[in-house]
């Protein structure tokens, strides 16, 4: 069963804060989307395995640890999720990167695949997929879908904020999943926004209404 995993650190929490506020200009909001990120990769790589090597410091020979050969990809779902892939690669620069587009079909309001571009080995891969909001779920599933039919076998989700209904949904549709939030807010309103939530995180990130 994945789990589900909300960050308490203060830096995570204070950049957040500004993140919400309304007066937070386009700028400001992309670098601290950026930076809360990192921050949050920081915890999210925490069980990467390690192997030990030999290096030579100025002083002595030393036994010392390296990340093992882990293969990593990123996969920011179109188009908020760009704003948290910088913050990611500060700290796993060799990670590939893949890209999931969605749109939502107005009529059912199910989300439809419209571009997908993964890393070939697929199958070899851990995956981060990012986006900034997690509200009904149901990008997050269809783009989890999308990884798992083209031979994903691990999968990670991590978002700035997330709605109960959108953890629900991805808990029972993907229970293998874990998935990493900043912060867990009330609930969605009748419009499918995530209360109090940080309004849209497209349009914020870059400037468009």
């Amino acid at each position: 069963m994945g789990k589900v995993y909300v960050f308490d650190h203060p830096l995570i929490q204070h950049k957040l804060t500004y993140i919400r506020d309304k007066h937070t200009g386009t700028k400001e909001f992309r670098e601290l989307v950026d930076e809360v990120a990192t921050l949050m990769a920081f915890e999210i790589t925490r069980d990467l395995p390690l192997e030990e090597v030999e290096i030579e410091t100025p002083v002595s020979k030393a036994k010392a640890k390296v990340i093992a050969g882990k293969k990593l990809g990123v996969i920011p779902i179109l188009r908020a999720g760009i704003g948290m892939v910088d913050g990611i690669l500060k700290l796993i620069p060799a990670a590939k990167v893949g890209h999931i587009g969605l749109y939502r079909d107005p009529e059912t309001l199910k989300p439809v695949e419209y571009y997908v571009k993964l890393p070939s080995d697929v199958e070899e891969r851990d995956f981060i997929i990012v986006d900034p909001m997690l509200a009904t779920g149901g990008s997050a599933v269809a783009a989890i879908d999308a990884l798992k039919k083209r031979g994903a076998k691990s999968i990670k989700f991590m978002c700035l904020i997330a709605a109960p209904e959108g953890v629900n949904a991805v808990e029972t549709a993907h229970p293998d999943v874990d998935i990493y939030i900043a912060a867990l807010d009330e609930r969605l309103n009748d419009h499918g926004y995530i209360v109090p939530g940080l309004g849209d995180a497209g349009d914020r990130l870059f400037g468009t209404k």
